[in-house]
């Protein structure tokens, strides 16, 4: 019986996982590419033939976690053919998004916006995810027959990034539960209709 070689992971993929993790846990500002390239098991040419930089780096870093954020909240609203479903599957996809307890340190975009200057160009891509999320909370709301779908969008990120807060401060057992339910709450004062999604 013939076993497939798994293939080893490229070198611009292995450098994307060292940044994650160390940009995510340590603090951009606080990592230096030296650290990533040592984690990462590469020459460093190999940095500088994948990345224009450090900074072309930290962008990468975060477009990429965005991706895996964007087919991970869209796996999550699939499961729900109720449009109210669809809505709060923001905070089903966040709960098994954070799987370890105390282990988060917020959102990896949204601390990206605090340490870097505006003119990083990781700046304009953890900004370009906000508002993504936004924008599709705001599909989904229009979806649902929400009669004010671009404020409850808000409302609702709102509730979505306390949550991070709370998830990164430890602060309450169940803070993606206690998310949950407001947004529940929000969307439920409007008296939007929850009609079945035409397949």
């Amino acid at each position: 019986m013939t076993q497939t070689r798994r293939r080893r992971p490229s070198a611009r993929q292995r450098l994307l996982e060292a940044a994650d993790d160390l940009f995510y846990t340590r603090g951009i500002a606080s990592t230096g590419v030296d650290a990533v390239i040592a984690r990462a098991g590469v020459a460093t040419a190999s940095l500088y033939k994948n990345f224009a930089g450090k900074d072309d780096l930290v962008a990468s870093y975060l477009d990429a976690r965005d991706a895996r954020w964007q087919e991970h909240w869209e796996f999550h609203i699939a499961q729900h053919q109720d449009p109210h479903g669809r809505v709060l599957a923001l905070f089903d996809a966040l709960r098994t998004w954070e799987t370890e307890p105390g282990t988060s340190r917020g959102c990896a975009h949204a601390a990206a916006s605090v340490q870097l200057p505006p003119d990083h160009p990781g700046h304009a891509v953890a900004q370009r995810h906000k508002q993504r999320i936004i924008e599709r909370l705001r599909q989904l709301l229009d979806e649902a027959g929400h009669p004010n779908p671009n404020e409850a969008s808000l409302d609702l990120m709102v509730i979505y990034e306390g949550t991070f807060s709370l998830l990164a401060l430890n602060l309450d057992a169940d803070p993606v539960a206690r998310a949950r339910q407001l947004a529940h709450q929000r969307l439920s004062i409007t008296g939007a209709p929850n009609r079945a999604r035409d397949e």
